[in-house]
């Protein structure tokens, strides 16, 4: 081999994310000359110099190794479907903290989902958008949040260009988008950028940020997502009969499926019944207010191209996004896909009970059921503790399979324990990076990361000072809380809950036992399950749609403490963690108040004196109700299990009415 085929193997290892779960694969990338925190292996390996090259050439142990990880990746991309059978789009796709677009909950699930179809091989594809400058970077100045945003180059995160480019109306003219291809694994995701010269500037600037602007630049961005993604799918030669919108944000993606159909001669009633066979729906809002709409005045801008087009008014292709309960009257994404889609879905069985009765006003929409969120458990479980359960439980427990966790047993008490004491010093070392805090690794670690929302209430446990004081002063049985998580930069309230939660941090009775760590991304969440004992969740019920932050927590043998919500809600059983209870008061204060004296009841109660029951950290008692977490749990909350039933449930019999149609 000479340098230029040894570059090209680099290459080919960093450009497919399959390392971003591989943790040996991880280690060579992380090894190679030039290689810093936050630099995705791609640019490393552009900047390898010729005698870097000539070096690792020489290392006949890097080369062996490189070898054989090279030839384990041939294996598995010889596998790539050529026609995926399923396109899965989202506005967000979080697959390594080295390629920043996505911002939180959705975009990590997304880039899950992705994962766990790579591992099980089902056919699919992920379409998403390049965003230039993903979402912002979070600093803490004067114990409030500020934003910056850094200009990336798709090249440099791992992305190939395609060459291919596609044209769409907006409004009254058409757009270019260029698309990029980042491979997880088995599967393409293809990600669109209007950063083109063809465009105007302020085009080019469509597809700039996530989740910022006014509600025009919103409406452009999910036009790109949509009908732009549909046609880089088609562009391709990818038929993939079964489209899969991961919330409303893609929806638009309706009007190109509708265009196909009408252009062979179908009304736009008769199109809109031929493409419900292959459209799958996946909606994780349980409020309104998270439900994307936009002004019928401003909709219908950008709508009129296509009802022309067709030949009908601009109010009957209004009317498609039409629910009858909204006041004012709004173009509202999540009905326009009920009324489109054969399938749709809620994130968890409360999640699917809440949105049946939310969405109850939408005439024609699909009937909703559930498919409870997973997580990829080869991301998520740190590595040390994925040796273990490779040697004792087998490689299946990944994928959720019920024979390998009825295996944890033969985890003896001290290995867990020194495992879950690594973990914790692990983020010891990155709280005292980020923060200059100190953590006491033999302290019980409480975990709170999410993003401010008012509805999650991370201020919650501040409404009894005393209490949680009293908490906090316990030098015999110490416990520490480590909160991390963004508030979107327009959401004044949730900046205010995280400058409270900053400030409390800072007061004398917190003993520096109450820490923020600042930026949270994959990798701040990958050290916190690694090295907190509790997880802890108290958002307002039923507002938490599933929630997967607990399930990451519970694979790495976290314990979860919340409101019972979401997937909790239905995997709880009394043993593998705590549920909170909650009030039934109808009045806001006074339920928060009750469930904030409940959350710090619990801990005081019956949390801390089990984690010291033997007089020391994780007590016997502890350990047995970590086994009968990962007994309960690790075959319920793998991503593995979620795509298997989206599979089964969803994809297949869409396949099926779509051939038989």
């Amino acid at each position: 081999m000479d340098t230029l085929s040894l570059r090209a193997s680099l290459l080919a290892l960093a450009r497919n994310h399959h390392w971003t779960f591989t943790p040996d694969v991880q280690q060579t990338l992380a090894g190679l000359p030039g290689s810093e925190p936050g630099q995705h292996p791609a640019a490393t390996v552009a900047g390898l110099t010729e005698p870097e090259l000539d070096s690792l050439l020489a290392d006949d142990a890097f080369m062996e190794k490189l070898r054989r990880q090279s030839s384990a990746l041939s294996d598995l991309t010889a596998q790539i479907p050529t026609a995926p059978d399923v396109a899965y789009y989202s506005p967000e796709f979080g697959i390594t903290d080295l390629v920043p677009q996505y911002s939180g909950g959705l975009g990590v699930l997304a880039g899950d989902h992705l994962k766990a179809a790579s591992d099980l091989g089902v056919s699919l594809c992920g379409v998403g958008l390049f965003y230039r400058e993903g979402f912002f970077r979070q600093a803490v100045a004067g114990g409030r949040q500020t934003e910056r945003y850094e200009r990336y180059d798709a090249a440099d995160l791992g992305c190939v260009d395609t060459g291919v480019e596609v044209e769409l109306p907006v409004g009254d003219h058409d757009v270019t988008a260029r698309v990029w291809r980042l491979d997880v694994g088995r599967i393409a995701l293809l990600l669109l950028d209007t950063d083109v010269a063809e465009n105007s500037r302020r085009d080019r600037a469509i597809t700039d940020r996530l989740y910022s602007g006014d509600r025009r630049h919103r409406l452009e961005q999910e036009l790109i997502l949509g009908v732009g993604g549909a046609r880089a799918v088609a562009a391709l030669g990818w038929a993939s009969p079964v489209s899969h919108l991961n919330e409303g944000h893609a929806g638009f993606l309706i009007l190109e499926l509708l265009d196909r159909e009408i252009e062979r001669g179908k009304t736009l009633d008769e199109a809109l019944r031929a493409i419900k066979p292959g459209l799958v729906f996946t909606t994780h809002t349980p409020v309104p207010a998270g439900i994307d709409r936009f002004e019928p005045e401003l909709a219908a801008t950008y709508l009129a191209p296509w009802a022309d087009k067709w030949g009908v008014p601009v109010e009957d292709v209004l009317a498609l996004g039409a629910d009858p309960s909204d006041d004012p009257p709004a173009f509202n994404m999540a009905a326009f896909c009920l009324r489109a889609a054969g399938r749709a879905n809620g994130v968890s069985q409360l999640h699917g009970q809440v949105s049946r009765k939310l969405f109850a006003h939408v005439p024609g929409g699909a009937a909703i059921g559930s498919v409870t969120n997973g997580v990829h458990a080869r991301t998520w479980v740190m590595p040390r503790l994925q040796h273990t359960f490779d040697s004792r439980l087998g490689p299946g427990w990944a994928n959720g399979e019920t024979e390998a966790w009825d295996r944890v047993g033969e985890i003896d008490d001290d290995s867990i324990r020194t495992i879950r004491r690594a973990g914790t010093v692990d983020l010891q070392r990155l709280v005292a990076d980020r923060t200059g805090d100190a953590i006491d690794p033999d302290a019980l670690v409480v975990g709170f990361a999410r993003r401010f929302a008012t509805y999650k209430r991370a201020t919650l446990l501040l409404q009894h000072p005393a209490e949680l004081g009293e908490l906090l002063a316990d030098d015999d049985r110490p416990i520490t809380f480590v909160f991390a998580g963004k508030a979107h930069p327009a959401d004044g309230d949730g900046k205010a809950l995280l400058a409270e939660v900053v400030a409390y941090g800072s007061r004398p009775e917190a003993r520096g036992r109450f820490i923020f760590v600042p930026d949270y991304d994959i990798a701040v969440a990958q050290a916190m399950y690694a090295g907190c004992d509790v997880w802890l969740n108290h958002p307002v019920r039923p507002r938490e749609a599933s929630g997967t932050s607990g399930e990451k927590s519970a694979l790495n043998g976290g314990l979860y403490c919340s409101i019972s919500d979401g997937w909790w809600d239905e995997m709880a059983d009394g043993e593998n963690g705590w549920s909170i209870a909650s009030s039934d008061d109808g009045d806001d204060e006074r339920r928060d108040a009750a469930e904030s004296l409940a959350s710090l009841t619990l801990f005081s109660d019956e949390i801390v004196p089990e984690y010291y029951a033997d007089g020391a950290p994780m007590s016997g008692r502890w350990i047995e109700r970590v086994r009968h977490n990962w007994r309960t749990l690790g075959p319920r909350v793998t991503a593995a299990r979620m795509v298997a039933d989206y599979s089964s449930n969803l994809y297949e019999p869409a396949l099926t009415d779509v051939h038989n149609s």
